[in-house]
């Protein structure tokens, strides 16, 4: 029997500025829609699963506009409400060299997605009817709403004995200030209901208020995890460490705890053509392993590789097949393919 792997969470716009102009340099836009549950939901279907995303979207051609691209990523709209007017959009200017890349974020907390009704979606049956529920932490900075439906949820689809899957995910901008403290009551609630976790270090000394006298990231990451794991029942919990070349390349190390024992994968170093979205590339690598029960180490180095290859293509959902991330994981570099 297939899986079903549904995401929870909103679609944006993403207004890209071309090659690597500044915003006040430019005089037109390229538009795509993405968002954490669409890149999850998008790369998953390329993995051979099937996909849904729970989401509102506006009742007008905008929101045609963003069915239409979801349809042709393969992602199941079933469970897309239609209300409001209004998409959440971001503006990207690619950086290069000193200047890093910028997101900025515009009209988001009128979007019809954040200010939905909870009567916008069948939650009982939902979570009758899939079996991996992903959730991140920038659904959940949103507002009090969007967080109560997260919740709610992922309460039901624990209890209709499905996987939930969260991902910290924390982003200062829009948690605000004292956010760290804002933020901590609802990370405890979902970390209480997650069987997979996607984090690091940082969130368990920020987020969490976890405590440790290490200063190098790989002895506090092996401190904190385990604490993070047997405090909330975490069976699997993975991350990534990224460094920044000054080359401009980057590197990636990913980790997995589980069952008491921490897995590495090799650390990858590639040059980096569109960043944003490679961390949903981790996490479907994850899911991926978990659904065919791959050893721990097997996983890792998919996840990893997984990563690595959504640095390679334009827009933010990852598109690689299992094939090609077989064959990046197994360090089987390819001249031109024929």
């Amino acid at each position: 029997m297939s899986k079903k792997i549904a995401a929870f969470g909103e679609v944006m716009m993403r207004m890209q500025v071309p090659e690597n102009l500044l915003l006040t340099q430019a005089n037109s836009l390229q538009y795509s829609f993405s968002g954490t549950g669409v890149n999850i939901t998008g790369s998953i279907e390329k993995l051979g699963y099937e996909s849904a995303l729970i989401s509102t979207l506006p009742a007008n051609p905008i929101g045609d506009a963003a069915i239409s691209h979801l349809q042709k990523l393969g992602i199941s709209t079933d469970y897309i409400a239609r209300s409001g007017n209004y998409i959440g959009m971001y503006f990207l200017e690619n950086g290069i060299g000193a200047r890093p890349s910028r997101v900025t974020y515009s009209n988001r907390m009128q979007s019809s997605f954040n200010t939905a009704s909870k009567s916008n979606y069948s939650f009982h049956k939902i979570a009758e009817e899939i079996d991996l529920l992903h959730v991140c932490g920038i659904t959940l900075a949103m507002n009090e709403n969007v967080r109560q439906q997260m919740i709610r949820l992922a309460n039901l689809v624990k209890e209709q004995g499905g996987t939930v899957l969260f991902d910290c995910n924390y982003r200062p901008s829009l948690w605000g200030e004292n956010g760290h403290l804002k933020a901590k009551p609802y990370y405890d609630q979902l970390l209480n209901i997650a069987d997979m976790v996607m984090m690091n270090e940082k969130d368990a000394l920020y987020t969490l208020e976890y405590h440790c006298q290490h200063q190098e990231r790989e002895k506090q990451l092996e401190e904190l995890i385990p604490k993070v794991a047997e405090d909330y029942n975490i069976a699997m919990i993975a991350g990534t460490h990224r460094t920044i070349h000054h080359d401009d390349s980057h590197s990636i190390k990913g980790y997995l705890y589980q069952a008491g024992k921490f897995h590495y994968a090799k650390q990858e170093q590639f040059r980096v053509l569109d960043r944003i979205g490679a961390g949903d590339a981790f996490a479907t690598g994850i899911i991926h392993g978990k659904l065919q029960d791959y050893q721990p180490q097997q996983t890792i180095q998919f996840a990893t590789a997984s990563c690595m290859l959504a640095h390679t293509i334009v827009g933010d959902t990852p598109l690689s097949t299992k094939q090609e991330i077989l064959q990046a994981s197994n360090h089987q570099i390819r001249d031109v393919i024929r």
